[in-house]
């Protein structure tokens, strides 16, 4: 697969090139972990279909203190759960949705920051309940870094052993392609080069190299789901394809029946819920 993709990376090099870096400013634990304990933050999410509490997470210390603080400001007081997909994740804290109407497409807002990643896998995955952060695309964002205000609630399903098994190695594939694309955007100048003077031999030359970089890199970090994230994904559910892509940073303790609710919503072309589910208030407790 690697071997046939220098050509189409090159491709996608002068393409981003031309239509630039996109928007966007740059500035768990399981319940049963030791890191559940009387020292960790809860908030209370009071929201038109219920209460959800989560807990956050000591060890993503950035995430934890943005959210308390955002909070604490009533920052998320009247936001949208804008964006709803049953068996997957709700997700909220877009400021444009406060007064958003009917249709209008919402996702794009945020404080005007954006926050550190801390991604602490597998030692916080999407679990059912987990309380992560949205974030730009690897494109525009290879450092992902988090919204400054978005986050997620993961419901996600419950999966056999054998699609476990199979999601490794599509995991493993798209990491592969996600180094080699990084190892070729580092080169971006030297690709553009060799492809204007046509220097086909230099090129194959480069692909042959960049393969055995990608492929040594995955090897010291190969894509395999530790037992509890097996356990977890089989007994609790959860979304595993997200793991070590975005910021966990908390758990729901309280109300994962509202959140079930919310995602079930009758929702539009864009995931966004017909009728209004609002964040009422939030209490750091």
């Amino acid at each position: 697969m690697l071997r046939r993709m220098l050509s189409s990376a090159v491709i996608a090099v002068l393409a981003i090139s031309l239509w630039g870096c996109g928007t966007g400013n740059t500035t768990e634990k399981n319940n049963n972990s030791s890191d559940m304990d009387k020292n960790q933050i809860t908030v209370n999410i009071e929201t038109t279909e219920g209460n959800i509490k989560v807990r956050l997470f000591n060890d993503t210390p950035l995430h934890r203190d943005n959210f308390v603080k955002l909070a604490k400001e009533g920052y998320y007081n009247g936001l949208l759960f804008h964006r709803v997909i049953n068996d997957f994740m709700v997700q909220g804290g877009d400021p444009n949705s406060k007064d958003a109407p009917a249709g209008k497409r919402l996702g794009e807002g945020g404080p005007g920051y954006t926050v550190e990643a801390e991604i602490t896998e597998p030692v916080h995955i999407h679990r059912r309940g987990a309380l992560a952060a949205a974030r730009q695309g690897d494109q525009v964002n290879p450092e992902r870094r988090s919204s400054g205000s978005q986050f997620y609630i993961v419901t996600g399903k419950k999966y056999a052993p054998e699609e476990l098994s199979k999601m490794e190695q599509q995991l493993e594939n798209m990491k592969k392609e996600s180094i080699f694309r990084r190892l070729v955007m580092e080169r971006e100048d030297t690709i553009r080069a060799m492809s204007a003077r046509q220097d086909k031999e230099g090129l194959q030359k480069l692909e042959r190299e960049l393969v055995g970089m990608t492929e040594a890199e995955v090897a010291k970090s190969p894509s395999s789901l530790t037992v509890e994230q097996r356990k977890a994904y089989t007994t609790e559910g959860g979304t595993p394809h997200l793991d070590g892509q975005y910021t966990v940073f908390g758990q729901v303790i309280e109300g994962m029946d509202v959140v079930d609710r919310i995602q079930k919503a009758e929702t539009d072309s864009t995931d966004r819920p017909k009728k209004d589910v609002r964040i009422i208030n939030m209490t750091v407790e």
